[in-house]
């Protein structure tokens, strides 16, 4: 699967006074579109950790078209960009209910060897769940 869509309800808590998402919340909505795909491999973050692997974001880009706000559904639509190789890079659409595009993004993760704390190639079974 190289494309994934997750849905989520914007808290109260994630907006500032005029019932706007605060600007840095995009990147924990990128995080959940990344989490949520890895799930649906069957492959979870906690599982990637127990095997000494930990993927630090590198790079975050995000750019603004619309403001997300208070009670908004939005759908988080995540791509994987390329085969993950020591690095894994995805694309971001975030759209509301209405189907505007609020925001667009991407971000670049490492694999890295959590003892050594050196870069790694991608997991195997992770290549494998992608088909590669």
């Amino acid at each position: 699967m190289k494309k994934f869509t997750t849905k989520t309800r914007i808290r109260y808590s994630e907006t500032d006074q005029m019932s706007v998402v605060y600007h840095g919340n995009y990147a924990q909505f990128f995080e959940l579109g990344r989490t949520e795909w890895l799930r649906s491999l069957g492959i979870t973050y906690k599982d990637m950790e127990v095997s000494g692997i930990i993927l630090p974001v590198i790079s975050l880009k995000c750019n603004f078209i619309k403001s997300a706000l208070y009670d908004d559904v939005l759908t988080i639509h995540t791509f994987l960009k390329k085969e993950p190789l020591v690095k894994i890079e995805f694309d971001y659409e975030i759209k509301n209910q209405h189907e505007e595009l609020i925001c667009t993004g991407n971000t670049v993760l490492a694999f890295v060897n959590s003892k050594t704390m050196k870069p790694r190639r991608c997991p195997e079974n992770l290549l494998k769940s992608l088909g590669y």
